[in-house]
């Protein structure tokens, strides 16, 4: 007995802003997704998922490593500007990549072996805005505001934005999806070094290191003014359990602290492996002797701790903040500590960087405060360098990222499996809205998964994106889409999915049997080939030896590698058929790659399928039209 379990949404990009929100170091990330790129040393074919059909602007396949062009460019305040490397030109052939912000060597050496460089530091808001009409790619840090205007500004020539480290919120990702941009941060380089100076904030501030070095070299010598507190047997409150919160709680476990956490999207199973108790907020707050914060900035954390907050505190509570400064309340923070409430605290960011020279917050005496200095070790660096440019160049090589902030994610290990149903779910997406009579009238679609797994296991965020996407890509007047913006577009044509998850007696180890795609209210082009009882529109396929396939239109099985094109005849089911159509395409020099017919007995009729490569001439389908068996016949582009 099969099973099911549907849901029903309007696509939007909610669910990919929402993805944003967790890649911070300070909460979970979602699921990766990463690049299958050719390789060359082996003789299997690797699987390429790409964001869009059509290739970035000036991009080739080849990434050259030699002759690279950087052109460096700085306003007059920059202190720190490259010099431009001697004999280095702009080749136009060449994706441009802007650096704004300073970039580890080994990430700018990658960057040059694919296009041009540019780093130009300390732009102003309008300075970036003039600049990015003639870039690909745009690589930030914290400093740059990657705005609405800046998207507005490119023109739709930008192509993916990489944060150069974790947290995305000086990025617009709401006008990012809007304009196709895919972002992309490093998420896993600096996430050591986060977690080891949130300990070094946390030791610091129990034993009063900072006061007591300054004291040292004021010449006093006052060890009983600052007596600390152990940390072995406090209970640590990490809010957020994501990369860097986990690595903090494994470190403080180490150090024999008490560790519990607050993560509403944190799997509880992990943390228990860990010896973690997951808490509601008011309970970590309320029972902590030290709280840690590691999450992202959002309207929702924004001024998190507050003065409602920090009255639910124990008094003589420490916090760390190594997330972002604008978390805290930083006015309701220094009442705290004047009160006592908080006896200290250690921030390494702050909401205004750098903060004012005067902050009341930076220059209390029972603040330790460094100069966001989370990700500042040379391996991080490094690293967060390398993992930037490797995101940036997959990117614009039209590979989905590992590190995509705005674009559905799902794991490694599980993507391997998955791939060929995501081509497979952008080609029936492709198909069916090729089939529909007016495609702009199209709002109800379903999508139906079979698959011999529970629902719940089944993450089929994915391939309801690439469905989208090939339902939004044919009818969007030319309108770039790829898979970043495929959502917002659909829910700008009033574009509603439904899926229905189907358990059925098949392969466990296949994630997906079969999907169908169901367009409700629609006229079909081809007359009831591909009608349902309900008139819907209606394709199916599945996977076979790693290659999408076509297995049902409407009510005829067929069995079509979806490749190439396709031309779909509906005729009198009879003999001599496949050569009668088959010696129509010969004569005019079609390449036929294959040819399956289908049949429907109780209506004497059948459907016929032939893979084509090109787009046959108009006066060689009017032939194909004019076979008198031949009642319908449609050329699908796939």
């Amino acid at each position: 007995m099969a099973s099911s379990s549907t849901t029903n949404s309007i696509l939007s990009p909610s669910f990919l802003s929402g993805l944003a929100n967790s890649t911070s170091t300070d909460s979970p990330r979602p699921p990766s997704l990463l690049s299958f790129l050719p390789n060359s040393s082996s003789s299997s074919t690797a699987v390429s998922i790409k964001l869009s059909d059509r290739r970035p602007r000036n991009n080739r396949r080849s990434l050259p490593v030699t002759n690279a062009a950087i052109k460096t460019t700085s306003s007059p305040s920059s202190t720190a500007a490259p010099t431009e490397t001697p004999g280095a030109t702009h080749d136009a052939s060449r994706p441009t990549i802007l650096v704004s912000e300073k970039l580890g060597s080994a990430g700018l050496d990658l960057l040059r072996g694919f296009g041009n460089v540019d780093c130009s530091y300390d732009l102003s808001p309008e300075d970036l805005c003039r600049k990015i009409s003639s870039c690909d790619a745009l690589i930030v840090r914290s400093g740059t505001k990657v705005t609405r205007e800046v998207f507005e500004a490119a023109k739709g020539r930008l192509k993916v934005v990489g944060r150069a480290g974790v947290g995305i919120d000086n990025v617009d990702l709401q006008a990012a999806t809007e304009f196709g941009c895919l972002v992309v941060n490093a998420p896993t380089a600096n996430t050591v070094a986060a977690a080891e100076h949130g300990i070094a904030l946390l030791a610091a501030m129990a034993r009063n290191v900072a006061q007591a070095d300054a004291s040292v070299k004021s010449g006093k010598w006052e060890r009983t003014k600052y007596v600390g507190v152990s940390m072995v047997g406090k209970t640590l409150a990490v809010m957020g359990f994501g990369k860097v919160g986990s690595e903090v709680a494994r470190r403080a476990k180490g150090l024999g602290m008490h560790v519990i956490s607050h993560d509403p999207y944190a799997p509880a199973d992990r943390a228990r492996a860990m010896g973690v108790e997951l808490v509601s907020f008011d309970q970590a707050i309320s029972t902590a002797d030290f709280i840690s914060l590691h999450m992202p900035l959002t309207p929702t954390t924004r001024k998190i701790l507050n003065d409602d907050t920090f009255a639910k505190m124990k008094p003589g509570v420490r916090i760390v903040n190594v997330a972002r400064g604008g978390v805290i309340d930083e006015d309701a923070l220094v009442r705290a500590l004047d009160s006592g409430k908080v006896a200290q605290a250690a921030l390494d960011v702050f909401s205004q960087e750098p903060p004012p020279k005067d902050s009341k917050l930076v220059q209390h005496e029972r603040v330790i405060a460094t100069p966001h200095l989370g990700a500042s070790t040379k391996e991080a660096q490094e690293g967060v360098a390398i993992e930037i440019a490797e995101a940036v160049v997959g990117a614009l090589n039209g590979e989905l990222s590992a590190t995509a902030v705005n674009a559905p994610m799902v794991p490694p290990e599980v993507l391997s499996a998955l791939a060929p149903f995501v081509t497979l779910a952008e080609k029936l997406g492709r198909l069916a809205v090729q089939l529909a009579s007016g495609g702009e009238g199209i709002k109800s679609v379903k999508v139906v998964y079979r698959s011999a797994r529970d629902p719940d296991d089944l993450d089929t965020r994915l391939l309801r994106a690439m469905i989208t996407k090939g339902i939004i890509e044919p009818i969007s007047d030319g309108s770039y889409v790829n898979l970043v913006n495929a959502d917002f577009i659909a829910k700008q044509k009033g574009l509603r999915i439904s899926e229905e998850r189907i358990v059925v007696d098949a392969s466990p180890e296949m994630p997906v049997h079969s999907i169908e795609v169901l367009m409700s209210n629609v006229d079909s082009k081809f007359g009831s080939a591909v009608a349902g009882e309900g008139g819907d529109v209606v394709v199916e396929g599945r996977v076979k030896y790693g290659v999408p396939h076509l297995t049902k239109v409407g009510g005829f099985e067929v069995d079509v590698s979806l490749e190439g094109n396709l031309i779909l005849c509906r005729q009198v089911d009879r003999p001599g058929m496949i050569g009668e159509v088959g010696n129509i395409l010969g004569e005019d020099n079609v390449n036929v790659n294959f040819m399956s017919v289908g049949r429907m007995a109780r209506k004497k009729q059948a459907i016929m399928a032939i893979g084509v490569d090109e787009e046959p001439q108009e006066q060689t389908l009017s032939k194909i039209g004019k076979v008198s068996a031949v009642e319908e016949f449609v050329f699908l582009k796939l």
